[in-house]
């Protein structure tokens, strides 16, 4: 079994790393002016992913902060995963082309499946389906909107379809520091059969603890924003007590 991943988070917004609480891009805190420069203190610490999200990307529906994620693949001795505003093979092919290793599609499982599907039969492991949602039912859009289909049923079709990796996040968390919705991500790994990466909600070094307890349902990895920005706890003890324990 490969070990318990720590994706600490980057979320550009017009160039510089920033959270939202819950998705609102009216409830922004800016924590960098450089995604390189923060990507190097995360691997400086000991990451072997770093986890990217072009924000402007996803409102606008196309790649913006794409240069800024290609200087981290560059440049540093990471993995590097990237969602937003990938809508065209051209985008995917892109990124993998340049060095990120794993591209992560969302919005676009929902207005164009076909597109997704297409794309997890060419390139497999390195497509990650991003999953968010609210009270069950996908969100796309950046969060904007909310659909109809429910989160765990579109993981079913996609693991079929040949999706390895998800990424679940439960919106009511994200930001929050409130603790992640362990129940609602080991039944996303439950349904698919498939690894899923935990995102939204992480604020302490025991939820990475509860997260990887469940590693053998499929639980696969942790996504850490805010409670890293804040201080919560440090990197390197979480990658110290957490995956290597």
């Amino acid at each position: 079994m490969s070990e318990f991943i720590i994706y600490p988070a980057i979320d550009m917004r017009g160039g510089k790393c920033v959270r939202l609480i819950q998705g609102d891009y009216a409830k922004e805190t800016v924590y960098g002016d450089s995604p390189y420069e923060m990507a190097k203190v995360f691997a400086d610490k000991g990451a072997k992913w770093i986890h990217m999200v072009d924000l402007d990307g996803a409102k606008a529906g196309k790649r913006v902060n794409d240069n800024h994620v290609l200087e981290v693949a560059e440049k540093l001795n990471v993995n590097v995963q990237i969602g937003g505003g990938i809508r065209t093979e051209e985008d995917v092919e892109y990124y993998l082309s340049n060095g990120v290793s794993r591209v992560i599609l969302g919005s676009s499982a929902i207005s164009n499946p076909d597109f997704v599907k297409k794309m997890l039969a060419k390139y497999g492991s390195k497509i990650a389906i991003g999953i968010d949602a609210k009270d069950g039912y996908v969100s796309t859009e950046g969060w904007i909107e909310t659909s109809t289909v429910k989160a765990a049923d579109l993981g079913v079709e996609l693991a079929a379809a040949g999706a390895e990796v998800f990424i679940f996040t439960d919106i009511a968390t994200d930001g929050m520091l409130s603790g992640p919705n362990i129940e609602a991500v080991r039944e996303m790994a439950k349904a698919t059969g498939k690894d899923v990466i935990a995102s939204g909600g992480v604020s302490s070094l025991n939820d990475l603890v509860e997260l990887a307890a469940f590693q053998k349902e499929g639980v696969a990895g942790a996504i850490v924003g805010k409670a890293l920005y804040t201080n919560q706890f440090d990197l390197a003890q979480a990658l110290e007590e957490v995956v290597r324990a």
